[in-house]
Formats: structure tokens, C-alpha cells, sequence
């Protein structure tokens, strides 16, 4: 069952000057109910664009969006009521301690004293020895578990978190996806948009990927963990570069004065009699597996600009 459902969907800002600029092109993808979802991109992609459009912040151009079923458009407040997101910019009302924030925020929900999770969540992400402190009192890291925690007020079925873990420290990061993990279990779904690419590959079960406003990757990750066992072997050599033949000279990596031949077109055999052939003078021999960091990389560098 589709929890979320993006169909066609199009952005184009237009300034107070007439001048158009493009952030979204026909986008169209969904989300299962219980996925760990991944949005990647390179900045200025179109994912913060695509979670503001969620979040009601900014109003699409063209194209449908439904969470649980809803239309954002015909059912504005019912679908916003499914989703919690978690911002990357730490935007806090000076005003309240951690503890007011959270009870205002469930009040704004309509949520009954009574069913309230707010001292739930504030032991959950180790806010409680700033219950009572204000954002001013807060370093970075307690900000964004306060950010994490406004979200969770309503314990909403889809929770969006836009690089929850940019600029904090390795125990908040921890914390934060053992906690996550712990409320997919129970059938949250929870999109992320990280740079911490060695997060997605162990969190998320699909991933999407952006580029230029436009979808250009989508699949379960077991699929692109297949990829991951395509290996390399870097060979390091002592010839000196201007001698090495023309036929070498395609799997030269000049920053490392080394050669790297795939080994899913190349077996190891080919490999040593290449070497032999050439003459080459091996000093360290490496393999390497294929991250989803490389494989990032490659699919946003063979995407049309």
C-alpha cells in the first residue's frame, strides 16, 4: 500500500522580474507504507523544494500529490496531519523551554492532555536535563533533538527528515536512528535526505535520486547493493608514467600513479597477463568494492545536465 503517491509534479519559481527558474520536472514515484525511504541529491537538487511542497510551505506548480490516500490539495490539513518533518535549519521559538514547545505544538494538533507524549519524547532524545531551558541555552545538537522531538508530537505515519545528523555528534546520531528504526518497526514510514550516504545504505530499503529537478534513479536498495560486489583492483606501480603503452594508458589513475581495471569486464588472469605483457613493476596491489557513495556518483555524473 502507497503511503505517499507523487504524481507529475512540477515547480518553477518565478521572481517579481518575470525570470523563471525550474526546481522540479515531472517527478513521479511513491512510497510504501513501513519504507525507509532515501531522497538523495546533490545540493540544489530540488529534495529541500520537494519536502517544502509536502510540508505545505510552498505551493506546487503543477502535478498531485496523495499521503494516505489524501490530496494534498483537496484535503490540506487531514494529509498535513500524517506528516512530521524535521527541518535542516534550526528554527526555534525563543520564547518557550523545550518542555512548552512540545505541549504548544501538541496543542496545535488538537491532541488531548491525556494522550500527550511529550515527556515520552523528551526522555527518548535525552532532553530531559533541558526540559525547562530555553533555544538560547541549547547547543546545536540538543536544537536538533528538539526539532526532532516537534515533529513526533503527534506521532505522525510519515516522518521527513531533511539531513537530521548534519553537524552533530556521533551519540545523537546513534540515538536518533535507533529510535527511528525502533518507530518503523512499528509501521512508521521515515523518508530522510542525508550526505551521509554510509547512513542510507544501512537505514533505507529504497532510494530515490535527484538531480537537476528531475528523478533520475529509483529502486530497492538490495538492488543496488548487488552492484556494491562489483570490485576493482588498483595495481601501484615504480615504471615511469610516459612509458607505459597505449593500451595502459586508459586505466591510468594519475593521482594515485596507479592502474585500476574493473574486474566485472576484466578477470584477475587478464589482469596479471596484461601486467606481465607490459612489464610492469607491481609495489602494492588493492581491491576495491563499489560503496553507494561510488555508485551515487556515477549514476549523478551520467545524468543529463
Amino acid at each position: 500500500m502507497n503511503i505517499l503517491e507523487i504524481s507529475n509534479l512540477n515547480k518553477t519559481y518565478t521572481n517579481r522580474k518575470g525570470k523563471s527558474k525550474i526546481a522540479l520536472t515531472n517527478i513521479n514515484f511513491a512510497v510504501e507504507k513501513g519504507d525507509f525511504f532515501a531522497l538523495l541529491g546533490p545540493n540544489g537538487a530540488g529534495k529541500s523544494t520537494l519536502i517544502n511542497i509536502l510540508a505545505g510551505l510552498v505551493n506546487k506548480t503543477s502535478g498531485e500529490v496523495k499521503i494516505a490516500g489524501l490530496d494534498l490539495d483537496q484535503a490540506f490539513l487531514p494529509s498535513r496531519y500524517k506528516i512530521g518533518i524535521v527541518p535542516q535549519e534550526l528554527t526555534l521559538d525563543p520564547f518557550f523551554t523545550v518542555y512548552e514547545t512540545l505541549e504548544i505544538y501538541a496543542g496545535y494538533y488538537g491532541i488531548p492532555k491525556s494522550k500527550r507524549i511529550t515527556n515520552e519524547l523528551i526522555t527518548r532524545l535525552g532532553l530531559a536535563d533541558k526540559i525547562n531551558s530555553k533555544p538560547a541555552g541549547l547547543s546545536g545538537g540538543m536544537k536538533r533533538r528538539l526539532l526532532i522531538a516537534k515533529a513526533l508530537v503527534h506521532m505522525p505515519d510519515i516522518i521527513i527528515l531533511d539531513e537530521p545528523t548534519a553537524g552533530v555528534d556521533i551519540e545523537l546520531r546513534q540515538q536518533l536512528w535507533n529510535y527511528m528504526k525502533e518507530l518503523n518497526a512499528q509501521g512508521k514510514t521515515i523518508i530522510i535526505t542525508t550526505h551521509y550516504l554510509e547512513e542510507a545504505q544501512k537505514l533505507c530499503n529504497k532510494v530515490a535520486i535527484i538531480n537537476n529537478g528531475q528523478l533520475i534513479y529509483l529502486d530497492y536498495m538490495n538492488n543496488i547493493a548487488n552492484q556494491f560486489s562489483t570490485k576493482s583492483i588498483e595495481i601501484k606501480f615504480s615504471n615511469n608514467i610516459q612509458s607505459l603503452a597505449p593500451t595502459l594508458q586508459a586505466y591510468l589513475d594519475l593521482s594515485n600513479h596507479s592502474l585500476k581495471f574493473d574486474l566485472a569486464t576484466h578477470s584477475p588472469a587478464e589482469v596479471i597477463n596484461l601486467l606481465n605483457q607490459f612489464n610492469i613493476n607491481i609495489t602494492d596491489i588493492k581491491t576495491q568494492v563499489l560503496s553507494l557513495e561510488d555508485f551515487f556518483v556515477k549514476i549523478i555524473h551520467s545524468s543529463p545536465n
